[in-house]
C-alpha cells in the first residue's frame, strides 16, 4: 500500500524508534530505571525513543503541533495539526523482558485523527492506517476486524489498572459482567497493540478505563479503517477528555458495549 507523504514519514519514525528500542531491549537488564509513579516507569530507552521520533517528525513537519507521552504538548504554528506520541507503549513489559510493547504515532488534523502507526518491533508487525484507504499489516496485507458474531465465541482485551489508579472497582465489574459472555479477556499490557488487534481480527473487543490520548490515538484510526467501531466507553462522552475507550467489529460491538455500560 503507498501512503501518503505524512504516512510514510510515520513509519520511518516508527522503525527508527523500533531499532533503538530493540537494541535496549536485548539488554534489558542493564538499563537505567527512574520512577514516574507507581507501577509506571521511564526508562533511558524510552526517552531515547522519543528524541528519534520527534527528530524525524519535526524535520519533515516542523509546523505541527506535538504531544508526546515524555514531553508533554508543544503548540505548532500550524494549530490544525499535531502529533500524538507514545514511544514506548507497554513499558512495564520492556522492563521485564516480554516481547510485547510497540511504539505508536498518530497525526490528528482539526480534532480528529486520520493517520495511525502501530510499530511492534520485537514481531517486526508493521500496524497503520490513514483515513479513507484502509487498515495494513507490514505494506501488504489489508486487515479487517473479525466476523464473529457470537459473544460466547469472543475474546477481549483490556487494561486493568495497576498501582494508585482508582478505576479497578469499576474493572472489576466490567470483568464480572462480560466474562461469563465470552471465550476470555486479555491483559497484555499495551494499550496500542490491543486496538491493533483488534484491527486485524484477533480479538473481537477492547475498553479501558482511565487511558491516555498516546495510548489510544493511532488505533483509534486504524480500528475504524479495518471496519470496526470506536465510541467514548461512555456515549454522550469525548474519548481523550474521559480518558475512557471502548472498540470492537461490527458483529458484537453492540452487545460488547451494552455489557461494559450497563449498572
Amino acid at each position: 500500500m503507498q501512503g501518503s507523504a505524512n504516512l510514510n514519514v510515520m513509519i520511518k519514525a516508527a522503525r527508527a524508534a523500533g531499532r533503538s528500542l530493540v537494541k535496549d531491549f536485548r539488554e534489558v537488564e542493564n538499563l537505567q530505571v527512574g520512577s514516574k509513579g507507581p507501577g509506571d516507569f521511564v526508562t533511558r530507552a524510552d526517552l531515547r525513543a522519543e528524541e528519534i521520533i520527534r527528530e524525524e517528525l519535526t524535520n519533515a513537519r516542523p509546523n505541527y503541533g506535538w504531544l508526546g507521552e515524555e514531553s508533554g504538548e508543544v503548540e505548532g504554528k500550524d494549530p490544525t495539526r499535531r502529533w500524538i506520541v507514545d514511544p514506548l507503549d507497554g513499558t512495564t513489559n520492556f522492563l521485564h523482558g516480554l516481547p510485547h510493547w510497540a511504539v505508536s504515532i498518530a497525526l490528528e488534523h482539526k480534532g480528529e485523527i486520520v493517520s495511525g502507526v502501530i510499530f511492534d518491533a520485537a514481531k517486526d508487525e508493521m500496524f497503520f492506517a490513514e483515513k479513507g484507504t484502509g487498515a495494513w499489516l507490514n505494506n501488504d496485507q489489508r486487515i479487517r476486524v473479525s466476523g464473529r458474531s457470537r459473544m460466547i465465541e469472543s475474546v477481549f482485551a483490556t487494561g486493568i489498572p495497576w498501582g494508585a489508579k482508582r478505576t479497578l472497582p469499576a474493572t472489576m465489574q466490567d470483568l464480572a459482567k462480560l466474562m461469563p459472555q465470552c471465550a476470555g479477556v486479555r491483559r497484555w499490557g499495551s494499550a496500542g497493540l490491543d486496538m491493533a488487534y483488534v484491527a486485524a481480527g484477533r480479538y473481537e473487543g477492547y475498553w479501558e478505563r482511565e487511558v491516555n490520548a498516546h495510548d489510544i490515538a493511532a488505533g483509534i484510526v486504524i480500528v475504524r479503517e479495518a471496519g470496526g467501531f470506536v465510541e467514548p466507553l461512555y456515549t454522550g462522552r469525548e474519548i481523550f477528555a474521559d480518558r475512557m475507550i471502548i472498540a470492537g467489529n461490527g458483529e458484537v460491538f453492540t452487545k460488547f458495549a451494552e455489557t461494559i455500560r450497563s449498572r
